[in-house]
């Protein structure tokens, strides 16, 4: 059975007054992260990962920025549309390994909840779903907290 490796990064910046989600939980912060969509930078990286792996392009070409009712969505919708096409080309999950980078606030109480609503999405185990978070010690535009990062890859196996 061939094996698949993806890798995805999406980064954002962070403004006043805007939602602040992460894998579908929301984040308590004076900042919230600005995008077209909800913002999930966490799910867009899964989601790049995923269509990577299989050569079936990127987040922004399967939904457009252009697409007026992509607006605001969730971004655990999008995921479960990419899981689609996962099963379309007979492809499983192995695993799953994210890192968010960003100064604060500290994401380690929200990691579990991450993980699960993940699971339950990628219909993998949690024990496949490694999400993780960094600081950039200050430097850059995340460590000066004017964004966020994150950057993912999955392990892919297709079942002919």
């Amino acid at each position: 059975m061939p094996l698949r490796i993806g890798s995805g990064i999406d980064v954002h910046p962070l403004v006043k007054g805007t939602s602040f989600v992460l894998a579908g939980i929301t984040i308590k912060s004076e900042f919230g992260i600005e995008a077209h969509s909800d913002g999930d930078i966490l799910s867009h990286s899964i989601c790049d990962a995923l269509l990577g792996a299989l050569a079936l392009g990127d987040i922004g070409e399967v939904f457009p920025s252009s697409n007026t009712d992509l607006e605001g969505i969730s971004s655990l919708i999008l995921l479960k549309k990419v899981m689609e096409m996962l099963q379309k080309h007979h492809a499983s999950i192995i695993n799953v390994d994210a890192t968010i980078m960003l100064q604060k606030p500290k994401l380690s109480p929200y990691i579990p909840s991450m993980r699960s609503n993940l699971s339950e999405i990628l219909k993998v185990d949690t024990s496949q779903i490694s999400v993780k978070a960094t600081t950039t010690d200050k430097l850059g535009f995340i460590g000066k907290e004017e964004g966020i990062g994150a950057h993912c890859i999955v392990l892919l196996e297709i079942n002919d």
